[in-house]
């Protein structure tokens, strides 16, 4: 079997329709347990007190929003090369969701600031960097919906996506880039003194397992919607003309 082959929207459809119960399903319990555990049953940090239970929500959506440009980046990659309406289609709907995860990111990350560094919001490498990245995801989706063809859509957005996918990267490996800014390093690396304390590591893999099942499942639905809109226009032009 060939992973083109899914390249073919009906087969793309049942796929995605077969496999959305279960990967919806188990989104739904890894962030149940996830959150339920690190919220209610993890003790307070010693210098963070409650506050450190942000990361259960923060860490996933900031990895999540990095992880779906970069998503985002292949399917366009893969339309200018090959040509699947179902890869651009796939960038399309994924769009949503990574903004949505950018701005879960910038929110959390000003409410996790605001007692550690006395501010909101402060020009640090990281936190510049996602602004920017969320900006670029609201030009990618306002230039989609600003084409009216669909093809020429995909190839400008994949354009920009190119472009973004510098801001994407940098949002990831800012605080190594730079060593100045209020940021703290990875929460999650293969260096384990780096990682958070076990106590808060456990649970938090949970909650970014949930974050990555919740993405595929969005990005499933989405792309499965935005296959049947493609498919209904057509149809409405062919009536029109007919």
């Amino acid at each position: 079997m060939s992973l083109w082959e899914y390249a073919n929207p009906q087969k793309f459809t049942r796929t995605a329709s077969a496999l959305l119960p279960y990967v919806g399903g188990l989104a739904a319990l890894c962030l149940a347990v996830g959150l339920g555990w690190g919220f209610f049953l993890t003790p307070e940090a010693a210098n963070f007190g409650s506050t450190v239970k942000i990361i259960y929500i923060h860490v996933p959506a900031a990895l999540m929003a990095i992880n779906a440009w970069l998503m985002m980046l292949v399917a366009s990659l893969i339309w200018l090369v090959r040509r699947h309406h179902v890869s651009a289609l796939a960038a399309r709907a994924a769009a949503p969701i990574g903004l949505t995860m950018t701005l879960i990111a910038l929110v959390t990350g000003a409410i996790w600031g605001e007692p550690m560094w006395g501010t909101y919001w402060a020009w640090d490498p990281r936190l510049t960097s996602f602004l920017i990245l969320f900006l670029f995801y609201l030009g990618y989706i306002a230039l989609w919906e600003a084409i009216e063809n669909p093809d020429a859509a995909a190839d400008l957005t994949s354009v920009l996506c190119l472009v973004g996918s510098v801001f994407a990267v940098l949002s990831r490996y800012a605080v190594n880039f730079w060593n100045q800014g209020l940021h703290q390093g990875a929460s999650l690396s293969l260096d384990k003194e780096e990682n958070v304390a076990d106590v808060y590591y456990q649970p938090l893999l949970l909650c970014i397992a949930g974050f990555v099942l919740l993405f595929v499942a969005l990005v499933l639905l989405r792309t499965r919607t935005e296959i049947r809109a493609r498919r209904l226009k057509a149809l409405i032009a062919r009536e029109r003309m007919g």
